[in-house]
C-alpha cells in the first residue's frame, strides 16, 4: 500500500460521514427547516390579517367620516327645522296675544263707556237736584251769597266728576 492508505478505512469513514450527515439532516436540519417554514407562514398570516384589519379600519374610518359629515348636515337640517317651528310657534303666540289684547281693549272701552254713561247720568241727576235747590232758594228770596255758594258747589261737583273720569 503505497502511502499507507487503506481504501476500506476511507470507505468506512465515508460511510460514517454519510450516516452522520443523514442523522443530522433528519434530527436537526429538517425540524429546524419545518419550524422556520411554520414561523414564516405564521408571520405571513399575521401580516395578511393585519393588512385586512387595516383596510377594514380605513373603510370604517371613511364611513364614520361620511356619517359625521351627514350628521353635521342632519344637525343643521334639524336646527333649521326647529328654528322654523319656533318661528311658527312665536307667530302663533303673538297672534293669540294680539287677539287677546284686542279683546281686552274692547272690553275696557265698553266698560269705560258704560262707566262714563253712568257718571254722566249721575252728574245729570246731581245737576238737576242742584238747579232745583238753587231755583228754590232764588224763588224763596235768598241773597246773592247763596247764589255764589251754589256756583261754588256746582264747580266743585264738576271738578269732582272730571277727576273721576280721568
Amino acid at each position: 500500500m503505497p502511502l499507507n492508505i487503506d481504501w476500506r478505512q476511507i470507505l468506512l469513514h465515508l460511510f460514517n460521514f454519510c450516516i452522520l450527515a443523514l442523522a443530522l439532516y433528519f434530527l436537526l436540519y429538517k425540524p429546524v427547516k419545518n419550524f422556520m417554514e411554520k414561523r414564516k407562514a405564521h408571520y405571513e398570516e399575521e401580516a395578511e390579517k393585519s393588512a385586512k384589519l387595516k383596510s377594514e379600519a380605513e373603510e370604517m374610518k371613511k364611513e364614520y367620516a361620511e356619517k359625521l359629515n351627514n350628521a353635521d348636515a342632519e344637525i343643521e337640517a334639524k336646527r333649521s327645522e326647529a328654528l322654523h317651528e319656533l318661528h311658527v310657534y312665536r307667530e302663533k303666540l303673538v297672534g293669540e296675544a294680539e287677539t287677546e289684547a284686542g279683546q281686552i281693549v274692547e272690553k275696557a272701552k265698553k266698560d269705560a263707556s258704560r262707566e262714563r254713561k253712568k257718571i254722566i247720568d249721575g252728574a245729570g241727576k246731581e245737576i238737576a237736584d242742584m238747579v232745583g235747590a238753587a231755583t228754590e232758594k232764588l224763588v224763596l228770596g235768598s241773597t246773592s251769597d247763596a247764589y255764589d255758594a251754589f256756583l261754588n258747589a256746582a264747580e266743585k261737583s264738576i271738578e269732582k266728576e272730571e277727576n273721576e273720569i280721568k
